[in-house]
């Protein structure tokens, strides 16, 4: 195998260690949502500095991490408020997010409604049938 060959070898194969280690970054933030995370302590988990996974994360996803994280909560949150049983304070909580005034802006720039409008047009169902709903019914 000449040089060239094995360069590009090695990049591949750093490459695909890189969509590893994002994938687990991904797939941490689905499953885990409602906890507190940080893209720091995300990052360091997969050997990365926060600017580095933020990067990359954009690239292989079209979002950053934190948008990513937020925009699981809220579709969580859009399942729970759809369900009518809840208090925009309580799917706050449950969702993860620490700032009612943060989940009322990112609810309504994602939504494009604020959180009380969006469940008072709701009619409140028996069984959504979410994930997001299943893990938080019990």
């Amino acid at each position: 195998m000449c040089r060239t060959q094995w360069v590009r070898a090695m990049t591949a194969a750093q490459h695909l260690g890189d969509l590893t280690r994002l994938r687990l970054v991904r797939d941490r933030i689905d499953r885990e949502y409602a906890q507190p995370l940080d893209v720091g302590g995300l990052a360091r988990e997969v050997g990365m500095s926060a600017a580095e996974l933020s990067r990359e994360f954009r690239l292989a996803y079209g979002e950053s991490p934190h948008g990513h994280l937020m925009t699981r909560r809220i579709g969580c949150a859009v399942a729970l408020l759809r369900r009518g049983h809840l208090g925009i304070d309580d799917v706050c909580a449950t969702v993860g997010c620490t700032s009612l005034a943060g989940f009322n802006r990112h609810f309504t720039e994602l939504v494009g409604v604020s959180p009380s409008v969006y469940r008072d047009s709701q009619t409140p169902t028996i069984a959504d049938g979410s994930e997001c709903v299943a893990a938080h019914v019990a």
